[in-house]
């Protein structure tokens, strides 16, 4: 298979004028009245040709907007982008964010191999620095990605690798962007790990190679190791809701254990954490079968379970003073003499029955074991995450994951990680209302509830198995995939919950 295209990021202290490379790129804001300093003067060196674009309204700076210029011999670099980023009091670091993704997908397409981001000196020194870097770093790994792994027929262009810097004539300045250009580069890559993984197809992704994925994942990361419950294991340890789910396919399922063991201690009251994700490497819906149309995107039901895996290597890269796991509980949902069906009665990790009502509602019955699993192994903070529910996506759309939880603290903390991350979510209820919904006649429960507040009685349902446990989920259905290219981003797997976990758990490291 191909290689996904290598970015190496840095940062470098020049005069913009003298920065030699393919692509110099800055930003404007709509509403700019007073231009930065260094980017008046490099518009000077072109004979005021960025200025002339304004004046004539070629140009306006709005997000997603972007116009490219030629150096001429006039200055160092051979190309100058002017990227917009809107409203100046709008403006977040994931305006940033989507301003350096944005510019490094437009440079792949111009078959640039180097590309320099000065797209921070728009705000004039308003944000942190560290911060800045750590978003642009980010933003030029993921616009920079292209899945092609298996296009083999001539071209699609794109260079082998891209070399990103951040640049700035102040060391000051580049002193405070490479604190966070270090960061930003390993969740980058991370994200980009994820959205790989993710992307690749049910024949070669399934529950058996996804977990000789993770023990190679692991190889080389200090503190990170891998145990995989086979279906023998599974089977001993009574897991029926992973063993139900998978029983329909040749490809047995597994249960990915990650434990990560800090290089220095935790913070004194830091909770040991536990990440649950959702990998169904592929959901035809079983016996109650999905409609034919758009069943290919199913190869990413995996999505939360790579989230998971690629923040564990992040966090292992990072080397972060945390406590925490991962277990992802993989299966693949396919209907066969051998499914499980709808009416039958299935006996959980947790010692919990459910009644199958459907079996297309499957997410939540491997999730179940690996929760009450954590909960078992002492874990103080769950959270899991997974592609589980259409209903989030009617209730949100593809703008924001769902977010559930019986803790308000823990809340705020993903709510504050959200933010810093630029992964939006939109807390919604899972109290008893809706677990009354799920609530069987002949069984403990039901996998199903009614027609309404799907995603409420989906997270409600999961909320039975962990108890008193401080728990949080996030339905991120809706957010797994780009179904066609945006400015600043190419179709397929956008590795949705990497920033938002390792951020997360980066503020829990420093106490935020």
């Amino acid at each position: 298979m191909k290689q996904i295209i290598s970015v190496d990021i840095k940062t470098r202290k020049t005069d913009l004028a003298k920065c030699k490379t393919d692509v110099l790129v800055l930003g404007r804001f709509s509403d700019d009245k007073k231009r930065e300093k260094s980017a008046q003067a490099l518009d000077e060196k072109l004979g005021g040709a960025i200025a002339r674009l304004v004046k004539l309204g070629d140009f306006n700076g709005k997000p997603g907007t972007s116009v490219v210029l030629y150096g001429d011999g006039a200055i160092a670099a051979q190309r100058v982008m002017v990227v917009g980023l809107g409203e100046q009091k709008k403006a977040t670091l994931d305006t940033l964010r989507k301003a350096a993704a944005s510019a490094a997908r437009k440079a792949v397409s111009l078959k640039a191999k180097t590309l320099s981001l000065a797209l921070h000196r728009a705000w004039g020194g308003k944000l942190d620095g560290a911060a800045m870097g750590r978003a642009m770093a980010e933003g030029a790994y993921f616009g920079s990605y292209q899945y092609d792994e298996f296009v083999t027929q001539g071209e699609n262009g794109r260079p082998d690798a891209l070399k990103v810097e951040i640049v700035d004539p102040e060391a000051r300045a580049v002193k405070a962007l490479d604190r966070g250009v270090c960061e930003g580069a390993v969740i980058g890559a991370a994200q980009s790990f994820a959205r790989t993984i993710a992307n690749r197809p049910a024949n070669v992704i399934n529950p058996p190679t996804l977990a000789n994925t993770a023990r190679e994942m692991v190889r080389g990361h200090k503190g990170l190791t891998c145990t995989i419950f086979d279906e023998t294991q599974l089977k001993a340890n009574k897991m029926g809701g992973i063993l139900a789910v998978g029983a329909g396919s040749k490809s047995a399922p597994r249960l990915i254990i990650l434990k990560y063991t800090p290089p220095r201690q935790p913070a004194k009251g830091s909770p040991k954490v536990a990440l649950v994700g959702k990998a169904v490497t592929f959901d035809s819906g079983g016996i109650s079968i999905k409609p034919s149309a758009n069943m290919d995107q199913m190869k990413l039901d995996k999505t939360g379970g790579i989230a998971v895996l690629a923040t564990m290597k992040a966090v292992a890269e990072l080397a972060l003073p945390v406590n925490v796991w991962g277990l992802v509980p993989s299966a693949e949902n396919l209907p066969s003499a051998t499914s499980y069906r709808p009416g039958d009665i299935v006996t959980t990790y947790s010692g919990k029955t459910v009644e199958v009502l459907n079996t297309d509602a499957e997410g939540r019955m491997i999730l179940c074991d690996a929760l009450a699993y954590a909960v078992k192994q002492k874990r103080d903070t769950v959270i899991d995450v997974a592609t589980l529910t259409g209903a989030v996506m009617v209730a949100l759309g593809q703008y924001k994951a769902g977010l559930m939880s019986n803790n308000d603290g823990l809340i705020k903390q993903l709510q504050a990680a959200a933010e810093d991350s630029g992964e939006s979510v939109w807390h919604l209820p899972c109290g008893e209302e809706y677990a009354d919904e799920m609530k069987s006649k002949i069984a403990d429960l039901k996998n199903i509830g009614g027609r309404w507040g799907g995603a409420c009685t989906a997270a409600a349902f999961l909320q039975q198995f962990v108890g008193e446990t401080t728990w949080a989920h996030l339905d991120i259905a809706g957010m797994d995939i780009f179904q066609k290219a945006t400015e600043y981003a190419s179709p397929g797997s956008t590795g949705f919950g990497v920033r938002l976990l390792t951020t997360y758990l980066m503020n829990l490291s420093k106490k935020k």
